[in-house]
C-alpha cells in the first residue's frame, strides 16, 4: 500500500508528524475558514532548525534525507545542509522546486512542495513524470503573510480539491526554518540547471548536496541574497548518473555558476545592479558552485566549478 502513496500522501505523512510534535518544533497549527490547515514555521511563531529540516523533507515529499553536519566558511563554524536522494527527478523538481507563483490580491509567494505535482500546470511537468492527482495536497509558501481565506480558496480551485483537504506551511526566508528550507535547495538547482541545459534528467539516478547554512537575517532581502550565495558559491552537488562521457564533459562546464556572466559577486550586489529585478539576472547564474559527475555507465568521473569561500564570508559576516 505504502508504495503507491503519491508525492502529496507522502509529504502529507510529515505534515502530520510536524503537527503531532508542534511545541517542540516551535510551530503553530491554525485551520482557516474554508478548512485549511496552516502550519506557521517561522512567520508569527519562532521555528527553529527542526522545524526547518521538517520543512524541507515535506517540500521533498519525504523522497530524500535532510541533515545538518559541521562545516565552516573560510575557518568560520558554520553547518552545512546535506540532502541525498535516489528519486533525485521526483524528490527535487516534481515536488521540492520552487515552480508555482501564488499571486491573490496583494498577497504573494512562491510555492514548492507536492501540491505543484497536484497542480501540474508547469511546463516542466512535460519533461519529467510526476503529475498525480492526490485525496488531499501539501505545499510550502516561501512569503512574510500567512495565507488568508482568498488564497485558500484560490489555491484550492487550482489543486481541483477542498480546502479541508490541503495543507499549507509557511516561513520567509528571513526565519530560522524558512533560511535552512531554502538552503537545502543545492541538489535541485543542479537539476534545474541540467534541464534548463536539455539534459534528459531520466539519466539521473541518484543525487547529493551540500551547501553552508547563513545567519538569519533580519530582513527578507538580505536572507534571499545570504541563501541564494550559500548555494552560488558554497554548494557542492554529486550526481550518480548513466550518460556518455562525452556528453558529460560538453555539458558538464555550463552548469555550475560560475558558467554565468553574473557569476563573482554576493548576489544582493548582483540584485542590487538590475534595479531588483530578478528576470534581468542572468537564469543560468542560479546553479551551486561545484558539481560532479559519477558516471555508472563507464565509471569514469567528472568535475566542474569551484567554491569561492571569499565570497561567502562576505555575504555571511561582512567584509
Amino acid at each position: 500500500m505504502a508504495a503507491n502513496l503519491t508525492l502529496n500522501e507522502r509529504g502529507n505523512r510529515l505534515a502530520d508528524h510536524m503537527v503531532s510534535t508542534a511545541a517542540a518544533l516551535r510551530i503553530s497549527v491554525q485551520h482557516t475558514g474554508l478548512g485549511a490547515r496552516v502550519l506557521d514555521c517561522g512567520i508569527g511563531s519562532p521555528g527553529g532548525l527542526q522545524a526547518g529540516l521538517s520543512l524541507a523533507k515535506v517540500c521533498l515529499a519525504g523522497q530524500a534525507e535532510v541533515s545538518l553536519v559541521a562545516g565552516d566558511v573560510a575557518g568560520v563554524p558554520c553547518p552545512l545542509v546535506q540532502v541525498s536522494s535516489d528519486l533525485p527527478v521526483q524528490a527535487c523538481m516534481a515536488s521540492q522546486y520552487a515552480g508555482w507563483q501564488i499571486k491573490v490580491g496583494k498577497f504573494f509567494a512562491m510555492g514548492s512542495g507536492p501540491m505543484r505535482a497536484a497542480y501540474g500546470k508547469e511546463d516542466l511537468f512535460n519533461d519529467i513524470p510526476g503529475r498525480e492527482q492526490p485525496p488531499l495536497a501539501v505545499g510550502a509558501l516561501e512569503t512574510r503573510k500567512l495565507p488568508d481565506d482568498s488564497v485558500i480558496e484560490y489555491v484550492a480551485s487550482a489543486l481541483k480539491l477542498p480546502a479541508s483537504k490541503i495543507t499549507l506551511l509557511a516561513a520567509p526566508a528571513a526565519s530560522m526554518a524558512g533560511n535552512l528550507q531554502v538552503v537545502a535547495r543545492s541538489l535541485e538547482t543542479a537539476l534545474h540547471k541540467l534541464h534548463e541545459l536539455k539534459l534528459d534528467l531520466g539519466c539521473v539516478l541518484s543525487g547529493f548536496g551540500a551547501a553552508p547554512l547563513p545567519p538569519v537575517a533580519r530582513d527578507e532581502m538580505t536572507a534571499i541574497g545570504r541563501t541564494n550565495d550559500a548555494i552560488l558559491y558554497g554548494g557542492r552537488v554529486v550526481l550518480w548518473v548513466q550518460a556518455d562521457d562525452e556528453q558529460l564533459a560538453d555539458i558538464g562546464p555550463k552548469v555550475p555558476s560560475s558558467a554565468s556572466a553574473d557569476h563573482g559577486a554576493p548576489f544582493a550586489a548582483i540584485f542590487e545592479r538590475y534595479d531588483h529585478d530578478f528576470y534581468k539576472i542572468d537564469p543560468m547564474l542560479f546553479s551551486p558552485a561545484e558539481i560532479v559527475f559519477c558516471n555508472l555507465k563507464t565509471g569514469k568521473s567528472h568535475a566542474f566549478g569551484r567554491i569561492q569561500p571569499d565570497v561567502l564570508h562576505r555575504s555571511f559576516f561582512g567584509e
